[in-house]
Formats: C-alpha cells, sequence, structure tokens
C-alpha cells in the first residue's frame, strides 16, 4: 500500500474540529487549535504524537516504517513513512490516535 498526503488529509479533516493550517513549511493539523499531526517531506510522511516510550518501542519493532527526527527526540511525536504502512485502516488508526492525545475530553468522549 502506498498512502498519500491526501489520505492523510482526506481522514484528518473527517475528525471533528481539526483545521488544516501550513506552517513551518509544510501542512500541520490541529484540533482545537492543538497540533496533533504535520505532513513533512514532501508528504511522504507525517508526525504524529505517540507517548516516548511507546514511540520507542514501534521504532525498534519497525524501523522502515517509523522513526525520530533528530529535533523530536525529546518530545512525544514519532514519524511514519507513508509508503510503508500497510493499509488505509492503520493510516486511519495512527492519525485518530493522535488525534485522541491532542483533542478535548469532550470530543474524544
Amino acid at each position: 500500500m502506498s498512502a498519500t498526503g491526501d489520505d492523510v488529509r482526506s481522514f484528518a479533516l473527517s475528525l471533528p474540529e481539526t483545521t488544516e493550517q501550513f506552517q513551518w513549511g509544510m501542512p500541520i493539523f490541529r484540533v482545537a487549535g492543538k497540533l496533533f499531526l504535520t505532513l513533512p517531506e514532501a508528504e511522504t510522511s507525517m508526525a504524529v504524537r505517540c507517548p516516548i516510550v511507546e514511540r520507542d518501542e514501534l521504532v525498534r519493532a519497525e524501523p522502515d516504517k517509523f522513526w525520530i527526527a533528530a529535533h523530536e527526540a525529546n518530545n512525544a511525536w514519532v514519524r511514519v513513512r507513508l509508503a510503508a504502512l500497510d493499509d488505509l485502516d492503520e493510516l486511519e488508526t495512527i492519525v485518530r490516535d493522535s488525534w485522541q492525545q491532542a483533542a478535548p475530553r469532550h470530543l474524544v468522549d
């Protein structure tokens, strides 16, 4: 499967109170004003929120799919290569998880 930035955009924008902006030279997505996803590297990857412990486990388990950008090493973010995703369900799960970490409780419930 080869997911695209448009696949990410379409799903992210379907989530409640999500907006897209352009900042730092790339599309970024916020829920209720809080950043939860970016589309760096010419939209060939996405950066999403991920607790550091889980992030490190993902990178060790699937280094061809997940990695940590140097400037995000101390933050709860992980990069995901879109071309390495198994299917759109996996993409949606990753995006939804990141959205839920940033969204206000009333949207998640």
